[in-house]
């Protein structure tokens, strides 16, 4: 699809919800995922249309280090976020981009996660997008509002900045 064809899809989008608001509202498709042998750490999970990943844990943990973790795949999901934000928010605002590239890295404290010290939290205790972008039609101060833009309205980013009440239920 081509960068004005991305951008009408969005203006729709954004003409169609801004009219039906009732409409904009609705329940994420779920994630489900399973320990493919209770005595390992290797998970399968399944979501939308047949879509699949594989997760393992380090082998200094007890995991067969056979697949990236559940932590990478949370900045792979807010890179990939950003990547696609940046280029839809392009579109739509009518700027031709050269090149994209999100990179997500964090801090973490492993006594989070195996529970040594409550006081440190399990998830990464900071979190960095750099982005690199190149544009023959776009000046730095417009790549940035864009770049910028992109991060603030990424659903990925949102729930890694911002408290998202959490409901859990154990059968």
């Amino acid at each position: 699809m081509s960068r004005e064809e991305i951008g009408t899809k969005i203006q729709g989008a954004v003409e169609y919800l801004t009219a039906n608001p009732a409409e904009a509202r609705y329940t994420d498709s779920p994630a489900t995922a399973r320990l493919a042998d209770p005595g390992e750490l290797q998970v399968t999970v399944e979501g939308p249309d047949g879509a699949t990943l594989a997760t393992d844990m380090p082998a200094s943990v007890g995991g067969a280090n056979s697949a990236a973790s559940p932590g990478w795949f949370l900045r792979a999901a807010a890179a990939a976020c950003v990547a696609t934000l940046i280029g839809m928010r392009a579109a739509h605002v009518g700027i031709g981009l050269d090149s994209v590239e999100v990179t997500v890295d964090s801090e973490s404290d492993d006594r989070g996660i195996l529970g040594i010290d409550d006081g440190i939290p399990a998830g990464p205790l900071s979190t960095r997008v750099a982005i690199r972008v190149s544009s023959a039609s776009a000046d730095r101060a417009t790549i940035e509002e864009v770049c910028r833009w992109a991060v603030d309205h990424c659903p990925v980013t949102d729930a890694m900045r911002r408290e998202v009440p959490l409901t859990v239920e154990v059968a």
